[in-house]
């Protein structure tokens, strides 16, 4: 019997003209895109179809994008399968900004409220480091121990961590932008297959994310979280939550704290879950899934063609 769980993607995955065949094609996405940008008090789904790219890729823009990208998926699922995701799936997580996704499908949040917790944290993410000062660099052909070593010699009394243990000896260093350089270096001469330096525009995932960590923590406290339908995989933790405070406590920690991407999907795996399906723009999550769980059936939908075939497969 086929196990289900639902992923959603991070940042990275955006491009100009997601979402818009969904818009197009279904009333219960459009009602989706409409109550972001209402939320918002902008047109993020015009900025999302037909936008500039730089513009798209300014984070306080990206998250919510990526939100509404998914979440118009999801409702697209719903309406055309005539059920609610949340029958189907043993389980749901998202990486970083897709817990967000994942916690909006599972019902413990609201798609306007979602929306609006998003543009804060892109913004205060941003506040939290002057622009220049951080970075954050991928390496890949790398394991954990490998990559916190070189943390460990690269930072030089600055501030370097790992950010995301993304599997398939990929990581990813965040902190202070020298320290990242000094990283990039050292990799090399260690032999490391490839270390690169990411587009980014903060050091995400470090704790120079504290400030951004606090803002945050005050946000939402106020927000209104709802136990979900079925447990959330936790970036920090790699484990199930279902407790709204809870999920509260680690969104704060999430922030500052490396997502544990590999861990969770080989939790997932270990779950008995045996198709993982990823909803919103692109497909980044099920590279990652083949290399971690080559036994986990994976596939992706986030357009109209996609959706139809997924609804076969469920």
């Amino acid at each position: 019997m086929s196990v289900h769980a639902f992923v959603f993607p991070g940042q990275g995955s955006q491009s100009v003209g997601m979402g818009q065949a969904l818009h197009d094609a279904f009333a219960s996405s459009r009602a989706v895109f409409q109550e972001v940008d209402d939320a918002l008090g902008q047109n993020l789904s015009k900025l999302m179809f037909t936008g500039d790219a730089d513009e798209l890729t300014r984070t306080e823009n990206t998250q919510p994008a990526l939100f509404a990208v998914s979440l118009a998926t999801v409702r697209a699922l719903e309406s055309e399968g005539g059920f609610a995701l949340t029958d189907k799936a043993a389980l749901v997580a998202g990486h970083s900004l897709g817990e967000y996704s994942a916690l909006a499908a599972a019902g413990t949040l609201g798609i306007a409220e979602g929306a609006r917790l998003l543009r804060l944290r892109g913004q205060a993410m941003q506040r939290a480091v002057p622009a220049g000062e951080g970075g954050m660099a991928a390496l890949l052909g790398v394991e954990a121990e490998q990559a916190q070593s070189i943390c460990d010699d690269a930072a030089q009394g600055q501030i370097l961590e790992i950010a995301n243990d993304n599997g398939g000896g990929q990581i990813v260093v965040s902190g202070h932008m020298d320290a990242v350089d000094r990283a990039i270096s050292l990799a090399k001469e260690r032999g490391i297959k490839r270390a690169v330096k990411l587009p980014v525009s903060a050091p995400f995932h470090s704790s120079l994310m504290a400030p951004a960590a606090h803002e945050m923590e005050e946000a939402l406290a106020k927000a209104t979280l709802n136990t979900p339908k079925v447990p959330v995989i936790a970036n920090v933790t790699a484990a199930k939550v279902t407790d709204p405070e809870a999920i509260r406590d680690l969104l704060v920690k999430q922030v500052t704290g490396t997502v544990r991407w590999r861990e969770s999907v080989q939790a997932i795996a270990a779950m008995g879950v045996t198709n993982m399906h990823e909803l919103g723009a692109g497909k980044v999550l099920c590279g990652l899934a083949r290399r971690i769980a080559p036994d986990l059936a994976t596939d992706n939908a986030g357009t109209p063609a996609e959706i139809e075939a997924l609804l076969k497969a469920l």
